[in-house]
């Protein structure tokens, strides 16, 4: 029997008498059994070693960046970067120390493998190459200065190493006869087992290494300056005593890329034909000019974010709690922004003091404006008056009914300095609900607008209407 796999079946056929059968109570028809056993494949020599992979080349240095003047001098320039150095070979596999194979053995044998060649190195990528930045008031000075610009070589690869052969087998198959039983005996029986030897796997050839990159070409970058360009602040963030004091400069260079940077110099020069070229230099001021009438002190020390727009016009945007009332106006490239008035958020939302007087069309509700801005700020109101059968002085009332909502007429407001007086008993309120007696609530809403800066504050009293006026209107001085 031949066995192929790595590992093997061995069948033992026994042959008993009838006797024994009987006795074991088997078919009369069986006289003999197959008995399998596994076999398994047994090693010999030692496997060869993998070859060492080859060192890979190291890389070009790369050539500095230069700035120079053209001024029509002849000038020649090598900013080329450094080739990259090749890969080493990977060395080849060790052989396989095959010693003697085993005799007569009674397990299938595997004969040592050949060891796998090292890797080749990969080639070291070439160095990138210089940029030249040139400034010049002409040209046509650039065709007397030559540039080698040009990148280093990649290095090229190293060779994998070779694999070593696996060892062979000097008998491939052989025999082995078994008995079982007594000579002599009736059940004495031998059979014969055939066993295998595989050969050695080969090694493989180690992989070649990867080629370098080549370096990048150097480029070209034209400024039409006589003096060294200043960098760009397209945006500020600077305090409005600053502004109003000195002013502020913005600035951006415009560039524009462009094709044909070899024929602008000498012949044969190597440089990427694409360049950047100085197109303009944008410069902004930014003057504050104070004409309001409030004390500037109070603002000196907020910060205002200035930013260059696609108009090449410069913006101006002040934080959020300062309102300004302003023109923005050009004088040549200097932006002056005037101010005529100016305050902050919260004074335009310090209403307060409410109070409500009298009853019928003669109810009217007092309010104060504690930060004396009336002059400055415009007000809309909006009013929702809403009665109550209990006296909401004392607990809140459990039910209000809504008798109004809507604006208040500006015919209906009066504004005295810092007081002001809301003539709500002649808005189209059932008079039913404006005697005395009633227990109101008012909720009023005032809209608060300064030049284009717009706020609400939100109001509530509740209160008794009264048959006399028995309060004094509210007063802030």
């Amino acid at each position: 029997m031949r066995f192929l796999g790595s590992s093997s079946l061995l069948f033992f056929l026994f042959c008993l008498p009838l006797p024994a059968i009987a006795a074991k109570k088997l078919p009369p028809a069986s006289q003999c059994f197959v008995l399998a056993q596994t076999g398994v494949l047994q090693p010999f020599g030692t496997a060869g070693s993998t070859g060492t992979s080859g060192q890979n080349g190291q890389a070009g240095s790369p050539a500095e960046n230069v700035t120079i003047f053209a001024d029509g001098t002849p000038l020649t320039l090598n900013l080329s970067g450094r080739d990259g150095e090749n890969g080493r070979n990977g060395g080849d596999a060790k052989a396989p120390d095959c010693g003697q194979q085993p005799e007569q053995v009674t397990q299938d044998l595997q004969a040592a493998d050949g060891g796998n060649g090292g890797n080749g190195g990969n080639g070291g990528d070439g160095g990138n190459a210089g940029s030249i930045t040139i400034y010049t008031t002409n040209f046509d000075n650039l065709r007397q200065v030559f540039v080698s610009a040009a990148g280093g070589k990649g290095g090229q690869p190293g060779e994998g190493g070779g694999g070593s052969p696996g060892c062979n087998c000097s008998r491939p198959y052989w025999t082995v006869e078994r008995c079982f039983g007594r000579p002599g005996d009736p059940d004495y029986r031998c059979s014969t087992q055939e066993f295998r030897c595989r050969s050695g796997r080969n090694g493989l050839n180690g992989n070649r290494g990867l080629s370098g990159r080549d370096g990048l070409v150097g480029k070209l970058t034209l400024l039409n300056l006589n003096k060294p360009l200043e960098a760009d602040r397209p945006t500020a963030t600077v305090t409005m005593a600053a502004l109003k004091d000195q002013g502020f400069t913005l600035s951006k260079n415009q560039w524009e890329t462009r094709q044909g940077a070899k024929a602008l110099l000498a012949p044969g020069s190597v440089v990427e034909d694409e360049y950047l070229v100085l197109t303009e230099r944008i410069e902004r001021p930014f003057l504050l000019i104070w004409n309001a009438p409030q004390p500037f002190k109070a603002f000196a020390d907020q910060n205002v974010t200035l930013s260059l727009n696609d108009q090449k016009d410069v913006q101006a945007t002040f934080p959020g709690d300062v309102w300004l009332e302003g023109t923005a106006q050009k004088r040549g490239n200097v932006t002056e922004f005037v101010v005529y008035n100016a305050l902050r958020s919260g004074e335009a939302t310090q209403l307060g003091d409410l109070v409500l007087m009298g009853n019928g069309q003669g109810l009217k509700l007092f309010l104060v404006d504690q930060a004396d801005r009336s002059n400055l700020v415009a007000t809309k109101f909006k009013l929702k008056y809403k009665v109550t059968d209990e006296d909401p002085r004392f607990r809140p009332p459990s039910v209000y009914t809504t008798q109004y909502t809507g604006d208040i007429p500006d015919n209906l407001v009066v504004v005295n300095g810092n007081q002001i007086t809301l003539n709500i008993g002649q808005l189209p309120i059932p008079a039913e609900y404006l005697k005395p007696g009633v227990g109101v609530e008012v909720e009023l809403t005032a809209t608060r607008s300064f030049s284009n800066y717009t706020a609400q504050q939100e109001l509530v009293i509740q209160d008794v209407l009264r048959s006399s006026s028995l309060v004094t209107p509210p007063t802030r001085q």
